[in-house]
């Protein structure tokens, strides 16, 4: 991968025009809170602006990398998005550009990757993050999930990954092999802050559309089929075995992992009511819902067990348990968990069920283990 180039790296927008002014912005609630006399003094204020600046510099970012991919033969294939390509809507089971024109992978009506751009070259495949956070780390799950997604549908590529970050970034050195980071001046968005404050918002200059035989669209790609829940209940089956409680030799083979990055959680079995109460007897299950049990891995390097009470179709409640002690969340009714258990809920066998005792040697096999890049 090349270093990176002058004008990036220096934040010079000069061939940019008004091309910035184009995109959408999610400044409805920032604006609210300008009209209410709030400032940079107001944690609301500046919470909701750093946000709106980290739009911006992907935009602008996403711009650079356009005409850099124009200028750069190596550069085969970069997917084009935002107000480059006509509004569509994102398509099931496929990679795709949203309404908001983000580079998606959706599985029915869920969204399970986000890319801010994408470009091939003869062999590798890059995804690129574009943030302007001051810290990698919590970055690095993120990464392990979409090179994973991208692993899997573009089995014939070496998938990379690219960073372009702001000066005073800490972690560059955690990033593993894979990763590229450029690290350019610090970017301010106040330019287009100020505009989009004004009532009429005029452009002074018509958007300049990037175009070439490289700069292609999402539906010129060819991605290796891939059935989403099937490959859930294919590591459901395999993991566990007639005379043991887990197969660790599968759940941690290159190919199952490389899965668990993408889904994060790989769900093992299922706990009755009975047993699940006699496990957390402080958490409420007034229905008597099985609690289904998925392992997940976690951004520090280890493994915990997650437990999901399924109270109705959209009512699911996460327990885990940290230090010994129970704790429980409800999760979004619309994210993808809720459509993973549905289909669980369909396919586990009562050969699945686990006991208090069998959960506990789940978890000391799981603590011998540890997330790798």
């Amino acid at each position: 991968m090349p270093k990176i180039s002058k004008a990036i790296a220096n934040l010079d927008d000069s061939e940019l025009g008004d091309n910035l002014l184009y995109y959408d912005y999610h400044v409805k609630h920032l604006l609210s809170l300008v009209k209410k006399g709030l400032g940079p003094d107001s944690d609301a204020f500046m919470s909701a602006y750093r946000s709106f600046e980290g739009e911006v510099f992907e935009n602008y970012a996403y711009e650079m990398l356009l005409r850099y991919a124009k200028q750069h033969k190596f550069i085969k294939k970069f997917i084009v998005k935002g107000p480059h390509k006509q509004r569509t809507k994102a398509q099931p089971n496929a990679l795709s550009v949203n309404w908001k024109g983000q580079i998606v992978y959706r599985i029915k009506r869920n969204e399970i990757g986000e890319f801010d751009a994408m470009f091939f070259t003869e062999k590798e495949l890059y995804f690129v993050e574009m943030t302007l956070v001051g810290s990698v780390t919590n970055l690095r799950k993120r990464m392990r999930k979409k090179r994973a997604l991208l692993q899997t549908l573009f089995p014939h590529y070496d998938i990379k990954a690219l960073l372009v970050l702001n000066e005073g970034v800490t972690g560059l050195s955690t990033l593993p092999d894979y990763a590229t980071a450029w690290v350019t001046k610090p970017y301010s968005a106040a330019s287009v802050f100020e505009w989009l404050k004004q009532e009429k918002r005029p452009r002074r200059k018509p958007f300049k559309r990037i175009s070439g035989s490289q700069i292609v669209g999402t539906e010129d790609l060819k991605i290796h089929p891939f059935r989403y829940y099937n490959t859930l209940g294919w590591v459901l089956n395999k993991t566990r075995i007639k005379n043991g409680v887990i197969n660790t030799q599968f759940l941690f083979s290159n190919t199952v992992q490389r899965y668990h990055d993408l889904f994060v959680k790989m769900y093992i079995g299922y706990m009755e009511p009975d047993a699940f109460k006699e496990r957390f007897p402080g958490i409420a299950n007034p229905n008597d819902a099985r609690a289904y049990i998925a392992v997940e891995k976690e951004h520090t390097g280890g493994y915990i067990l997650n437990f999901f009470l399924s109270h109705s179709r959209k009512n699911l409640e996460l327990i885990t348990e940290r230090n010994g002690r129970p704790h429980s969340v409800k999760k979004d009714p619309y994210g993808v968990t809720v459509t993973e258990i549905a289909y669980i809920s369909n396919v586990i066998k009562p050969h699945h069920a686990m006991s208090s005792a069998q959960v506990d040697t789940v978890i000391r096999k799981l603590s011998k283990h540890h997330v790798t890049e």
